[in-house]
């Protein structure tokens, strides 16, 4: 993740610190090296996911998806997105209400589950049973 002096430190750990109060829980994927890639923000709520990708302050990707999308880091189906500068993409996502794209799941599909780590930064949703 490479650094803008656009941002003053406070500003970033402000906006990072929103993100955590708003429940996104994050990964930090690496290279073969160890090196950081980037950081990944998920947050999964009511039918959708919310995912924030931070690869540098000025670089900065924010998507809502139905909560059942198998690829979160590459969705086929996008309901919002937004590419640009962390504070402004971070403050439109974190204005988007939370039922904005929440329709009602059928009764057998109620987004339940969690992400599981899958290697080398990647994550699997895994649907509860009970």
């Amino acid at each position: 993740m490479t650094c803008s002096s656009e941002l003053a430190p406070n500003d970033v750990e402000v906006t990072l610190g929103s993100l955590i109060a708003r429940g996104y829980r994050f990964v930090h994927p690496r290279d073969a090296d160890g090196e950081l890639v980037t950081v990944v923000g998920v947050r999964m709520h009511e039918t959708v996911v919310d995912v924030v990708r931070l690869d540098a302050e000025d670089d900065v990707t924010a998507t809502r998806m139905p909560y059942d999308e198998p690829n979160i880091l590459e969705p086929k189906q996008v309901l919002w997105r937004r590419s640009g500068d962390m504070e402004t993409v971070v403050d439109e996502l974190l204005e988007l209400p939370d039922d904005e794209y929440a329709e009602p799941a059928p009764s057998h599909r109620m987004g339940k589950g969690c992400w599981v780590p899958n290697g080398s930064g990647r994550a699997k949703w895994l649907q509860a049973t009970a």
